[in-house]
């Protein structure tokens, strides 16, 4: 939506929509996303990530072409409600999928590699708006929604020939289908691999485990050992939100304007540095999360986060005043170069904090943190949480910024160090870990010292495993 906000044929089609009415149709899309997320947890366990995955395509195909048909507000809302279930359905299943099927030692830098894949889906759409706007009349908003449904069909059909999760497959009795796709993805096809026999023998066990102790209901989620996971991977999705990074996304427009650059052009191009800094610090993530770990990442972006906020909002209070942009009160900086590029260059920085840090962190965390049989649930409502709060900031945020102004950064930027504190005292480390041996991790308690938890603690080869299996056999065999 970034791109149309300022679009004069945007808001003559959609009747000059106001700042409350802007947050509710920014909103509709994480509301539906909120609901899609939710009806993962049936989903994924019913019919397969895979299959999830296609389906999510095929809604966002209908959500973009109501979108794109859009002659009011209301069906405007309606294909972006049935969109934001298409993402729902995908956010939560992909990074599930993708930590399903990933290798330890590179997990959280494939899930980052999404995080990436997503900031140049952003990054490519911003460029068709920014195109797209010197076009006259209805077709520079319409042609960006209709193009949306391409990636949609291309994920779709792209699908059809990647593998099922292979810890779903084990779930579902069809064991040999399992060990086949490990020894592909993570053993060159060979299943006597250590890695791969490793993997199949903890999954198998905890496949085993779970079906007997496992959830049978979201109030499985409350179980003790479990609902402090949930905390944990919904706190860090709330967080993510909570951090601002909407504001640079969703209104990037308002933030700018605010900021003094009041041409519209001129506008249009300083945002689109920072779709293209989103990408490019999001790769140092990639290469370096398993080996920086999550902890840090999560505990140094939420302190620059929170600075560069809290500078925005000084030198917007400090150098602003109420001002007014086609007909709506706007609190702006005026003739002041050097305050107006204070700003801008904050909003880059704070992004880039966000892209090397919170945005592949978060939602890699909550992908590894559940065991096998409340993954699915617990992962939904994690990112239900995510989309629940993303809803609510962009509904929130246009009429903040109309009312409060540059308060409004100073709140997100008191959210961040919140954060920062949270992290520290309760988020142990994953980094490196099977899904399995991540169990071990918390199994060591420190629920509010989590930097005790050491990042050796479950590390364990295919010996450790054979030999505690027969162990566990032989005492069985004694009670017998």
């Amino acid at each position: 939506m970034s791109g149309v906000l300022n679009n004069d044929s945007y808001k003559t089609t959609f009747g000059n929509p106001g700042s409350v009415a802007q947050g509710a149709i920014v909103g509709a899309m994480p509301a539906g996303s909120l609901v899609g997320a939710m009806a993962v947890s049936y989903l994924a366990d019913k019919i397969g990530r895979k299959n999830t995955i296609i389906l999510s395509g095929w809604i966002w195909v209908i959500g973009s072409v109501l979108q794109c048909a859009a002659v009011n507000r209301g069906m405007l809302c309606v294909g972006r409600v049935v969109s934001g279930a298409s993402i729902g359905l995908a956010s939560a299943t992909v990074p599930l999928y993708q930590s399903e099927i990933t290798a330890p030692a590179i997990r959280g830098r494939l899930v980052s590699l999404q995080q990436w894949s997503i900031t140049w889906g952003i990054l490519i759409q911003y460029f068709i708006q920014f195109g797209c706007s010197y076009i006259d009349g209805v077709a520079s908003f319409r042609i960006p929604w209709g193009l949306q449904m391409i990636p949609a069909i291309v994920l779709s059909i792209g699908m059809l020939f990647f593998p099922e999760s292979p810890r779903w497959l084990i779930d579902h009795n069809r064991e040999d289908e399992a060990l086949a796709i490990l020894a592909d993805v993570h053993g060159g096809g060979d299943p006597n691999s250590e890695l791969v026999q490793l993997e199949f023998t903890e999954i198998k066990d905890q496949v085993q485990f779970e079906r007997t102790e496992g959830a049978k209901s979201y109030m499985d989620l409350f179980r003790p050992g479990i609902f402090r996971r949930v905390l944990l991977g919904s706190s860090v999705q709330m967080w993510s939100q909570m951090s601002g990074m909407n504001i640079m996304m969703y209104y990037i427009v308002y933030v700018f304007q605010g900021a003094g650059l009041a041409d519209r052009r001129a506008n249009l191009i300083a945002n689109s540095i920072q779709y293209v800094l989103n990408v490019a610090f999001t790769v140092p993530a990639i290469i370096y999360i398993d080996k920086w770990g999550r902890r840090p990442l999560l505990l140094v972006g939420t302190l620059l986060m929170g600075f560069w906020l809290m500078i925005v909002g000084g030198l917007q209070g400090r150098f602003g005043h109420w001002g007014d942009v086609d007909g709506s009160a706007v609190w702006m900086i005026s003739n002041n170069d050097a305050a107006t590029k204070g700003v801008i260059v904050c909003s880059y920085f704070f992004v880039c904090s966000f892209a090397i840090t919170m945005g592949p962190v978060s939602w890699t965390y909550p992908s590894e943190i559940f065991p096998m049989r409340v993954r699915a649930k617990a992962v939904s409502v994690s990112t239900a949480v995510c989309w629940l709060f993303n809803f609510a900031l962009a509904w929130a945020v246009p009429p903040g910024l109309s009312t409060i102004a540059y308060k409004t950064y100073f709140i997100f930027g008191t959210f961040n160090f919140a954060a920062f504190i949270h992290i520290f005292f309760c988020f142990p480390e994953t980094a490196g870990r099977t899904l399995e041996e991540i169990e071990e991790v918390f199994a060591q308690g420190h629920a509010f010292t989590a930097w005790k938890i050491k990042r050796d603690v479950g590390k364990r080869t295919l010996h450790d495993v054979v030999v505690v299996d027969r162990k566990d056999d032989d005492i069985h065999d004694e009670k017998v």
